[in-house]
């Protein structure tokens, strides 16, 4: 065979080698780790205070429900997913009384949990937003969730970003916010995390939301609300929608991704919705039926029928009054680990007096909190100490527990004085 017939179509400079995804990266990092001592707060899922995954007990009720159904099958769902999952789920970040879902102009479908959702909802805008003087730009929090940027952009959209996080308060950068929403051009799309942002763990408060919503709504800007932590954040599923449920109340048109990988722990079952509002109207409805048919277009031409075990997970809990309450004690025992955990970093930090301040800690929410520590300090605690987080000292607080909260504290300590 000549070289010329053997030479591949896709030499090095036409398709280069790829990066390691940072965040699998530090995960194989830390399982290649033989330390005993060794800590992982990088992963993004729950663990419980043996550091071990948590199957919901809600879950493994309605795994029995499921197993025990005489009408168990594997065929395929509708193009748009499973109805009993996914109007439950429409109420549960809307508000069964929304008057979005009583004027019906709702659309919803059921996707590849979270990331699916962001993607099909960006796929969607690539296509379709482009009236009225539409800027198809997505201005995105900075920082946000690292995969954000690769969906909008690998459907053509345009990012941009506006300032989030106030390094020296390690609290939210509002006035920058505000003034970069404002400076946007009109009609721009704004992705907001309604609770426990990732990364930061900071949220606005309702006061700021308002306002948020009152600079928006003068420019005309499409909300896209990447919602992931529903009931995770603080525990209670009411008040971690209450921003998704305010834009509504207050007129917006939006699309909302939905997740139910943190909230019910179905990581790799990838449970998830897409939910587009249409603007309260006369001709609300026409337009949602239109919508409609152009999400179930995209989504039979992407992956054609969605996932079946844990949209019917989801749907046994959602649909189940018995069940739903259960699963409303499972948040409270998530995020009330969480909770007590950043209390213990922040108390056993400051006990040991360790430079800066921490207050931090326990003013940011959810799963992740920005520590303020900086690389090189991050580097020396992975070296060191076995403690492995991203290299923008981000750390999960689920990967904290009572039998490692001490070593942490005591590590951060040492490596914050070496490197002042």
């Amino acid at each position: 065979m000549s070289s010329s017939t053997a030479a591949t179509c896709f030499p090095a400079e036409v398709v280069p080698k790829a990066p390691e995804d940072a965040l699998f990266g530090l995960m194989r990092a830390y399982r290649a780790d033989e330390s005993p001592d060794k800590v992982d707060l990088g992963i993004g899922a729950y663990r419980d205070d043996n550091a071990k995954p948590w199957v919901l007990p809600v879950v493994k009720k309605a795994d029995d429900v499921i197993r025990n159904d005489p009408e168990l099958n594997h065929e395929y769902l509708p193009i748009v997913g499973l109805e009993p999952f996914t109007s439950k789920a429409a109420e549960l970040i809307l508000g069964s009384n929304s008057p979005a879902l009583t004027e019906k102009r709702t659309s919803t479908v059921q996707t590849i949990s979270g990331t699916g959702a962001v993607h099909l909802g960006a796929l969607f805008l690539s296509r379709f937003y482009k009236v009225n003087g539409a800027n198809r730009t997505v201005y995105l929090p900075n920082p946000t969730w690292a995969n954000h940027n690769q969906i909008l952009t690998n459907v053509g959209l345009q990012v941009a970003s506006y300032p989030y996080f106030d390094k020296d308060t390690r609290g939210l950068a509002y006035d920058g916010m505000l003034d970069a929403i404002r400076s946007a051009p009109e009609r721009s799309i704004i992705l907001l995390h309604p609770c426990a942002h990732n990364p930061t763990g900071v949220d606005p408060t309702e006061e700021q939301w308002r306002a948020i919503a009152e600079v928006m709504k003068e420019k005309k800007h499409f909300p896209f609300f990447d919602c992931a932590y529903q009931g995770f954040a603080s525990g209670d599923l009411d008040r971690d929608a209450s921003a998704v449920r305010y834009f509504i109340e207050q007129g917006f048109e939006l699309l909302i991704s939905q997740s139910f990988s943190k909230n019910l722990g179905l990581y790799g079952e990838r449970a998830g919705c897409l939910h587009y509002i249409a603007a309260p109207g006369p001709s609300a409805q026409e337009v949602t039926t239109r919508v409609s048919s152009q999400l179930a277009v995209l989504q039979r031409s992407e992956i054609s029928n969605p996932p079946i075990y844990g949209a019917k997970v989801a749907a046994t809990v959602l649909n189940d009054p018995a069940l739903f309450a259960e699963w409303r004690e499972n948040l409270q025992t998530m995020s009330g680990r969480i909770i007590d955990m950043r209390k213990a970093l922040r108390s056993k930090l400051e006990e040991l007096g360790t430079p800066g301040t921490w207050n931090h800690i326990t003013d940011q929410i959810g799963m992740f909190s920005f520590t303020g520590l900086n690389e090189q300090q991050v580097a020396n605690l992975q070296k060191e100490y076995h403690i492995y987080m991203t290299k923008n000292g981000r750390i999960s607080m689920a990967g904290l527990n009572t039998r490692n909260v001490d070593y942490v504290a005591k590590a951060v300590d040492q490596v914050v004085r070496e490197t002042q």
